[in-house]
């Protein structure tokens, strides 16, 4: 009798079911199709930002659709490889007053960190100028270099929102390439960028712009910027 007792509590003993969670983990390996990423989930929930590989970006989808097509046309490539791309833009300011107060190139560096979205670095100087009282490792400059999405994204802003902002503003100087296909824009004040919160300015400063393409040369790289909505002053 003991026997069958013990063979019965065995059939009436089930194995636990595991919980939701374990099993929601385990099988999130593969995404099922129509479900969403999980950045866009938790970004919906208000966890987090999308990620520039799940967002669309507009000028770069503008590039692919527009650009390539015209510029194949208007110079005869035979491959869409063949047209010339933005390849790194490079901002960068100096600060003439970091040589007397260091403490100043932080609030340079929270004013390129909220134009461009992304952490600078300080720059210092390669070799003394005693004439402009700098000794070699001073730190006298903020700058930031851009890349895919954060690239097409402040280029798209500078275009269509920065720009047009400078007062009484007919256009930039076509004439600023360096011949290799590169152009350097000057920006004499960071608040007509509308992510700089006016009262909050310490000191108005100005910066440099530098454009990467890889156009072999000024013309070819000319119409990649207009193609893209540079304005260039007529």
């Amino acid at each position: 009798m003991a026997d069958v007792k013990d063979t019965d509590k065995k059939k009436e003993a089930k194995p636990q079911a595991k919980p939701k969670e374990e099993v929601a983990k385990k099988s999130s390996g593969k995404r099922e199709k129509g479900s969403l990423p999980n950045a866009l989930k938790l970004a919906a929930e208000g966890e987090t930002s999308i990620s520039p590989k799940d967002q669309k970006i507009r000028m770069k989808d503008h590039y692919e659709k527009m650009v390539v097509p015209a510029l194949m046309k208007q110079f005869n490539y035979s491959n869409a490889m063949q047209v010339p791309r933005l390849s790194k833009i490079v901002v960068n300011c100096a600060v003439k007053e970091a040589i007397g107060n260091p403490k100043v190139l932080d609030s340079t560096m929270n004013d390129i960190m909220a134009i461009t979205g992304q952490k600078p670095i300080m720059t210092r100087a390669k070799k003394a100028i005693a004439a402009f009282k700098v000794r070699e490792g001073n730190a006298v400059a903020v700058a930031v270099t851009l890349r895919r999405a954060r690239m097409f994204e402040f280029f798209d802003r500078l275009v269509t929102i920065t720009l047009p902002r400078v007062r009484d503003f007919k256009g930039i100087s076509p004439k600023s390439f360096d011949g290799r296909g590169n152009y350097s824009l000057g920006v004499k004040e960071q608040i007509i960028f509308p992510e700089i919160s006016y009262d909050l300015v310490d000191s108005v400063r100005g910066m440099t712009i530098t454009i990467v393409t890889t156009a072999k040369n000024n013309e070819h790289a000319r119409a990649l910027l207009t193609e893209m909505g540079m304005p260039f002053r007529k």
